[in-house]
């Protein structure tokens, strides 16, 4: 660090928290030593508390070191506070981080948890729970549930390729409406996407923030289960994106600020950020902007 450049926040200054049970923690302990911060490793039912009490005895800033499950607790904590949120990404494919710039290397990231360069940023609510990335409900589900079941036996990568089969053969699709803009349209889908912000359908950033795209819940329903067209739609969408799957009808689009879908079912599990949730119905989802005071690196420095 030269001369010129301030001194970082760490210490006593940050109230810096680990996933206890996160598959990196050894590393993320390392790494933050390193860069001058006090860590308390807490078992991850507890994170949620530990942040609560950090943010009444006054701190402002927090530092979270897991998986977006475990910064998507501690976003919803310190959303719309004064209150800066400060991460060390810990999880597997870890997309937050990504969206923003923030290194996913923990040597890289730690210094970045002490900078002064913040921003604002949007998050989106289902019902009370916050979510980052994104949302889904229908196939989604099935596949996480069959990837988490084989991963440990597998890795990622083979249990995710097992997962996509899973799905396509026990696919099911549901009644469902959604309300959005003040109109209602009934879909019979299989799947519905909700991203934070635009996202992409092209390979290979798939599911990725769409760069300086447009603001808002990204929705996206896939109608059918017939496994060929769905395969059509998919190739539509991983090749030339969310314009020529559009053309296709199993699959609708919206941007919006707020809606309502109701699956006409009591409750139902959502995919959240990649982790399985049961939520009553109906789901009322909406986002809030400039949200989040997030620490992000400082123009030009290096990921």
């Amino acid at each position: 660090m030269s001369a010129t450049q301030p001194a970082l926040i760490t210490g006593s200054k940050v109230k810096a928290f680990l996933n206890s049970r996160s598959g990196n923690a050894k590393a993320a302990r390392e790494a933050l030593a390193a860069a001058g911060f006090e860590l308390e490793a807490v078992e991850p039912s507890e994170i949620g508390n530990r942040i609560k009490q950090a943010i009444d005895q006054g701190a402002k800033r927090v530092l979270v070191a897991g998986g977006d499950g475990t910064i998507a607790t501690a976003a919803g904590l310190v959303a719309n506070k004064d209150v800066e949120l400060a991460i060390l990404p810990g999880g597997t494919l870890n997309h937050f981080a990504k969206d923003h710039g923030i290194p996913t290397d923990l040597g890289k990231a730690a210094p970045v948890a002490g900078g002064h360069e913040i921003a604002n940023t949007d998050i989106g609510y289902v019902n009370d729970a916050v979510f980052l990335n994104t949302n889904s409900l229908g196939a989604y589900v099935t596949f996480v549930r069959e990837r988490d079941r084989f991963e440990k036996r597998f890795g990622y990568t083979i249990a995710s390729l097992v997962a996509f089969v899973r799905m396509l053969s026990e696919m099911r699709t549901f009644s469902v409406t959604l309300e959005a803009k003040g109109e209602k349209k009934t879909y019979r889908a299989s799947l519905v996407f909700i991203g934070v912000g635009e996202r992409e359908l092209k390979l290979p950033t798939l599911g990725n923030r769409v760069k300086n795209g447009k603001r808002g819940l990204h929705v996206m329903i896939v109608q059918g289960r017939k496994p060929a067209r769905l395969f059509a739609l998919a190739l539509a969408g991983i090749t030339k994106g969310t314009q020529k799957a559009e053309e296709l009808p199993e699959f609708d689009e919206f941007i919006v600020e707020s809606c309502r879908i109701d699956p006409t079912r009591p409750r139902v599990t959502l995919g959240l950020d990649g982790e399985l949730k049961r939520f009553q119905t109906p789901l009322d989802y909406r986002i809030e902007r400039d949200a989040l005071r997030l620490v992000v690196p400082a123009p030009g420095e290096d990921e």
